[in-house]
Parts: structure tokens; sequence; C-alpha cells
């Protein structure tokens, strides 16, 4: 999801959404309800905040081009990702003539709020900063506008779809339209602990023990002896046992995300590029396919070299433990690796970044055989919310909503909102990307209180991930959060050993099926073949 990242006492990073296609009925989301906690907190590291630059001008007394008019969009509830907004508030008025009002909610109350208005054609909401899986079904319904027609339009600020990477700006668009104006670029990437991996007593008893060096792993094999290596030394100088890895995996907490990146790899290969969720002619579930079941037990196996807390803590549980440098390896979304640049963080300086591991091997489904690699098979993803803006069709300032919009997704603001950790906004474009890969300056990340070290290595890993022609399939059809609701329930029962990873992921096509019933399985058809491009 990729939620709000919030410091103790003062900021809040929203917890587990709820809210689901109200089309879907119940099912197995509500077995869920009494385990979502509804907030994370960050306690290890402190609040950065960086200038963001104006990039609009004020407009003229009597030519003021939506003089009059207000513009209310919705958007998740705190001083992440809905923040950024209320700071733009005076730029855009001025600019505009219009009036602004920034409604924040639970991530529990935005998609049902936000579905409750364009449903019923209200048009109090003009916009909402949603989440990339809404879009199948805010376009299913005819709910949202396309804004090619306003996108090269002068009267508007500028922003560059082209400006962002391959695999983020695919979720910008659906059909042959443009549906999301950019602001958040959610994917996970693999962190670890530079200062440990290069120190010389570590790779001579690495390389003792396991017979190969101690480096950057290419595969989830790796991974598990280099977390089994450090597990139960001390990390981080205070005299405390510390974890090979840390991971957070309580039921409600998102932990379905993390199984998605983690298990790519098993499932998506070269001759297998799309079949991840379902069989796009008959939506019969593929989540309990041999590949699915080969990565569900290894990321079991990796449990035993994390704290004992993992199955009870949320994300910001495990960002702490990493941030206190109290692991050695962990995989989630950017906001860790600026968050670590912060202070009170161990880790500033010692932080490396690489893609999401890969394996020597995948199942091709539509083959129903397993398929050796020569080299690791390694999967891109665009995990998580990816929140940007969409217009409701029943908007009532369609043109100041996308001003709006427009200004927010600007270069010069976004490489800012890159740099820092708690605004919740991700990076994903060459605007934000070192070069080779991209054109932003060192000069600004190192202003911005970033370790040279860890910034070149976490822009790289970047545009590695995204720029992999294999990628994690994104789910964006109707109840796709029923859908993953279902899969993180039985994830969690499989990691704390109530279900073997084969049970767990027959359970999880159960309910698959389950849903897509209710759905209406050719409606679902239709629109996940839409969302593949078939």
């Amino acid at each position: 999801m990729k939620p709000r990242v919030v410091a103790l006492a003062t900021w809040v990073i929203g917890g587990m959404w709820l809210a689901t296609s109200q089309a879907a009925g119940p099912g197995p989301e509500k077995k869920l309800e009494s385990m979502i906690a509804p907030d994370t907190i960050i306690k290890v590291v402190k609040k950065d905040t960086l200038a963001v630059p104006v990039v609009t001008q004020p407009c003229q007394p009597g030519k003021c081009p939506f003089a009059g008019q207000k513009v209310t969009i919705i958007a998740n509830k705190g001083t992440t990702i809905m923040g950024p907004f209320i700071e733009a508030k005076t730029e855009f008025e001025a600019a505009t003539g219009a009036k602004l009002e920034v409604i924040g909610v639970t991530l529990n109350e935005h998609f049902a709020n936000f579905m409750s208005d364009v449903t019923n054609g209200i048009g109090k909401i003009d916009a909402s900063i949603a989440a990339a899986w809404w879009v199948g079904e805010l376009v299913a319904g005819d709910f949202i506008l396309p804004v090619d027609k306003y996108y090269k339009d002068s009267r508007f600020p500028k922003w560059d779809i082209d400006d962002v990477l391959p695999a983020p700006r695919s979720l910008l668009t659906y059909g042959k339209h443009k549906y999301m104006v950019a602001y958040d670029h959610d994917g996970q990437v693999f962190y670890y602990r530079r200062d440990l991996f290069n120190d010389a007593a570590h790779q001579t008893a690495f390389k003792q023990k396991y017979g190969y060096p101690l480096a950057i792993p290419q595969t989830w094999d790796q991974v598990r002896d280099i977390a089994e290596y450090f597990h139960g030394k001390d990390l981080n100088a205070d005299g405390k046992p510390d974890a090979g890895l840390t991971m957070h995996l309580k039921a409600g907490a998102q932990g379905m995300f993390h199984y998605m990146s983690f298990s790519a790899p098993y499932v998506i290969g070269p001759g297998n590029p799309h079949l991840y969720w379902f069989d796009p002619q008959t939506m019969k579930p593929l989540i309990e396919s041999p590949g699915h079941v080969k990565a569900l037990q290894a990321l079991i196996n990796l449990t035993k070299f994390g704290p004992r807390e993992i199955l009870t803590w949320d994300l910001g549980e495990s960002w702490d433990y990493f941030l206190a440098g109290r692991a050695a390896m962990t995989f989630t979304w950017g906001d860790l690796g600026a968050l670590a640049q912060n202070q009170g963080s161990y880790v500033k300086g010692k932080t490396g970044a690489a893609p999401i591991p890969g394996s020597m091997g995948y199942y091709n489904v539509a083959g129903k055989k397993w398929v050796a690699t020569t080299k690791p098979n390694i999967v891109g993803n665009t995990t998580g919310g990816s929140w940007a803006g969409v217009i409701s069709r029943y908007s009532k300032a369609p043109e100041a909503t996308y001003f709006l919009l427009a200004m927010m997704a600007n270069k010069e603001k976004v490489r800012v909102f890159a740099a820092q950790g708690f605004d919740g906004v991700d990076p994903g474009r060459t605007s934000q990307l070192l070069p080779p890969d991209g054109v932003a300056k060192i000069d600004d990340y190192l202003k911005a209180g970033w370790a040279e070290a860890d910034i070149r290595a976490y822009s790289k890993a970047y545009a590695e991930n995204y720029a992999n022609p294999l990628q994690m399939p994104y789910l964006r059809i109707p109840g796709a959060y029923a859908y993953w609701l279902a899969l993180d329930i039985h994830l969690f029962e499989a990691v704390s050993g109530q279900l073997t990873a084969e049970q767990a992921l027959r359970a999880t096509a159960v309910d698959f099926e389950e849903i897509t019933t209710r759905m209406g399985r050719d409606k679902q058809r239709k629109v996940y073949r839409a969302s593949l491009g078939l």
C-alpha cells in the first residue's frame, strides 16, 4: 500500500484499510476486521522537513482562471500523502482564484467515501488521491474522467508522463487513456547493511561456512544463508543479539504486499510474464500453483531468522527494528531508504539497496512445468498503492481540479517529495533518480541530508526495479482489495504454523472463487483482461 509515514506522538501512519467494493457484499474480508490496527507508529527517527518549491505564479485580479470555484479533494488523513496538498493550498489559490478543501480520512474510509460520492452522482468530492488498484473499478463504473485533453493544454502546469519510468507509468493509464495524474510511485526493493556485508571478518567467516562470497544476494536462497549467518549476532554494538532480517507478518498489516514481491520470481518469468493471479480465459485462481507454494514455503523458512515478534508486528515496528540497526536485511518500500537518513537512524550511511532477489527457476502455469534459469530470475514490481490523483466524473470544477493535480505532479516538487521520508511519496521518475538512470542532482540529495553511498545505491535499485521488462502483474479489477485481504488472512495462517503453505493457498483460491462469483465472473474476466492489455 505504501502507507503514510509518521513519527511517534505527532505523525500517524495509516494502517490497513478495510473498504472494498460494496458490490462484493460480505465475504472473507469480514474475518479480519477485528484484527486491523488503525495506526502504526515510527519511533526511531525524527521527522524531516524540506522546502518545497513554488512552481506557479499568482494570477492578476480579474484574470484568475478559476475564480469563484472550489476544489475538494479526499486523501489519506495525516501529515503524509495529503500533507503536501495542504502545504500547497496557498500557492494553488493564489494561482487560480479557486478555493481548496482537503478532506483527510482514514484509509478505512477513503475508498468507501469516494465510491459513495461517485456511485450516487453527488459530486461533492472533485478528486481522490487514489490507490492504483482502484482504477479498474472506477473506470469500469465510468466514475472518473480521463485527463488526456487537459494533459497538453498550456493553461495547466506542465508535468511529463514520460518522466515516469515504464513500470509505474503503466499504472497511470487504463485502456488507451490517462486517468491518474502522477504523484507517488510505489515499488519494493531489498535493503541490506552495507557495513556488515563489507566487514572483512564477516566475509571470511561467511565464505568458510557457505562456500561462496558474502555479497548482495541475487536469490532468496542466498538471502536465507545470509540471514542464518547474521542471526543472533550483535549488529548495533548494544550487547544484545539481533536478527538476520526483519519482516512484519501481523494479519491486517500489509503482509500480502510483501508476499507479492517475494513470490513473483517463483511464478513470473520470460515464458510467463502475466499469469500470476488468474487465468484470463476462465478467471480460475492461479494462487495455489506450485510456484506460489514454493515461494510461501521459502518465506516461512525465512521467518526463523527474524525477531520473535514478527508475527505481531506491523510495518512501522519492522521499519523501526531496521532503523535501530537490529537487522542485517529487509525488503520494503522506498520510505525506509529515506527514513534511514533522518536523525536517530543507526543505519544512515550503512544502508545498501538492490532489486528484490530472484530465484533460479519459476513455474510456468501455462506450460504446467518448472522452468530452470541459467541466471537469477529477477522480477520488478510496482507493489503498493502508487497514490495519484483521479478526477470524479461528477466534479463541478474538473479543470481547476486538474490544475491542482498537475501542479503537484511538477518535477520540481516531486524531486523534494522523493528526498524526504515522511511524505509517503516514493520515487519513480527520471527526475528523481541520479545519472545515468535519471537527471536528479546528487547535491540536492546531499543537502537533504542523505549519505552519498546510500542515495547512489537507492537510486540504482529503483531504476533497475522499474526498468525490468519482467514485472509483478498489478491487480486492477473490482474487488481487488477483497482478493488481497483473503490472501493476507491465509498468509498469516501459514507463517504462524496454523496451515501448511499448500493448505493456506488452497484456502485462498477458494475465497478467490467466492469473490469472483459474487462480483460476476464475466464482468471480472472482461476487466481483468483489459487490465493486462489483452
